[in-house]
């Protein structure tokens, strides 16, 4: 992350006329020097922040505390009623998704006026269009008119052309709460492939776990103040605290944040660091194994089974140094091969590698993650610096890792990886992000609550009556 500033704000302010009758508008805009017709709404009131190069800023607060308002200022789309505003670099900004798209345009048309819009050239979007409609994945949709899209492919359309930029700044105001599983994974992967090439980026959400796992640095907005700045995981605290507190309890809160925010300021996190060396996989790429690609099971009777569609979009290969990871899939214990699971039950995820090369102390390794890209859990072959295997050219190997879906129902992804040992320590032969997409099924007698099930025994005991309940 560079010291350098690609935002400061500087004691930004911005209000807002509001009007009690419809006609008091038009009053003020007759007689201006007479008492005013209206009442100031302060949307912001003095913010004032500094936001380095390449450092990922997560925006929380409830709603109506000028988290939108702000970052329109910050886009130039609106202008503050005092203040100054400095950014540095080129913004693409996810707020408004397919504001400016014309309904009677064609999906190709539209990236050609949106890209317009953004700042790029008819020849930049020539060299783009396929990979904006690659990711889109509209089909042949992408020659009707977007007054015909569903909401689904008009949001895709629009989040292809809106990062189809090379952004300095990435803006992101909840644009991601849309479309499916498998389409909000590749738009976290393609935010985290911006953010590794050194974008700043401001990402706002309802969602803690979401800011705690991109961002580095973390601002509490409420009723146009900062209220708190600092490491994501403090900052969201104080947001959930502030917004499950009783009505009576809240200002003496506010007043506690503020009296704290110079001490919340000096709780910065260290840089993230970004993963270099990436190749990107299409969705069409071969990782599955022959029995899933040829819809090998259906749907059987309550149990486990495996569903043709339910592939990710998002898959990243690392750069091989001499090992393949062929046919990540997941199967029950008696071999069939699976993606919707139930809870609580086991399974088997597994794949095989093939080596180019002579390799020492080799270990494997899975990881679960959410849609996120929040890692769950995973697990390894062994402990680190306790493997024995030793593998040569053409040699193949199967990894098999069993695990219990403890989980709550929703999508997961999972990666496979391999390492060995080398002059430098421990490096990656291969890895794979996103290898497959899994989905638990929705359990009517879970009691388990949150994400993880923790095979929680509940007991409940009646005192007696009058007495009240025990838990």
């Amino acid at each position: 992350m560079s010291s350098e500033c690609a935002i400061r704000l500087q004691d930004v302010c911005k209000s807002f006329p509001v009007y009690d009758k419809p006609h008091h508008r038009l009053l003020q805009m007759l007689f201006p020097r007479k008492q005013p017709w209206f009442r100031e709404f302060h949307a912001l009131k003095n913010i004032g922040l500094e936001i380095k190069k390449g450092q990922t800023l997560g925006i929380v607060g409830r709603n109506g505390s000028g988290k939108s308002t702000l970052l329109q200022i910050i886009c130039g789309t609106l202008m503050p009623s005092s203040g100054a505003v400095v950014v540095s670099g080129r913004i693409a900004a996810l707020l408004e998704l397919g504001t400016g798209f014309n309904p009677e345009f064609t999906g190709r048309e539209n990236v050609y006026l949106n890209g317009s819009v953004l700042g790029l050239t008819r020849e930049q979007i020539d060299d783009r269009f396929d990979d904006i409609a690659a990711f889109a994945d509209i089909g042949d949709f992408i020659e009707q008119p977007v007054k015909s899209y569903s909401s689904g492919m008009y949001v895709r359309l629009a989040f292809a052309v809106a990062i189809s930029t090379t952004p300095d700044i990435l803006i992101v105001d909840e644009a991601l709460s849309v479309g499916d599983e498998a389409f909000q994974r590749k738009c976290f992967a393609r935010i985290d492939t911006i953010r590794d090439a050194g974008a700043t980026v401001l990402f706002v959400s309802h969602s803690a776990g979401t800011v705690v796992e991109l961002c580095d640095r973390a601002v509490l907005l409420d009723r146009g103040e900062v209220l708190a700045e600092g490491s994501p995981k403090a900052v969201v605290s104080r947001y959930q605290k502030l917004l499950y507190a009783p009505a009576d309890k809240v200002m003496a809160l506010r007043d506690g944040y503020k009296r704290d925010l110079d001490g919340y300021k000096r709780d910065l996190l260290a840089e993230l660091a970004g993963a270099d060396g990436r190749d990107v996989l299409c969705p069409g790429d071969d990782v599955g194994p022959a029995s899933v690609r040829d819809g090998y099971l259906s749907e059987d009777s309550g149990g486990a089974y495996l569903e043709e569609g339910l592939r990710p979009q998002s898959t990243m290969r690392y750069q091989s140094k001499g090992a393949h990871i062929e046919q990540p899939h997941i199967e029950t214990l008696d071999g069939r091969p699976v993606n919707v699971l139930r809870a609580g039950e086991e399974y088997v995820y597994t794949y095989r590698v093939r080596f180019d090369v002579t390799a020492v102390a080799v270990r494997f390794g899975m990881m679960i993650k959410m849609v996120s890209g929040l890692e769950l859990g995973g697990g390894a072959s062994t402990p680190l610096g306790a493997s024995e295997l030793t593998v040569r050219p053409d040699d193949v190997v199967v990894a098999r890792f069993r695990f219990r879906a403890t989980v709550a129902p929703g999508v997961y992804f999972m990666n496979a990886g391999v390492t060995a040992h080398d002059q430098e320590g421990e490096t990656f032969l291969d890895r794979l992000i996103d290898a497959l997409m899994f989905r638990v099924m929705p359990d009517e007698e879970r009691v388990g609550t949150g994400i993880i099930d923790f095979s929680v025994e509940p007991a409940i005991r009646l005192l007696g009556q009058g007495s009240g309940v025990s838990v």
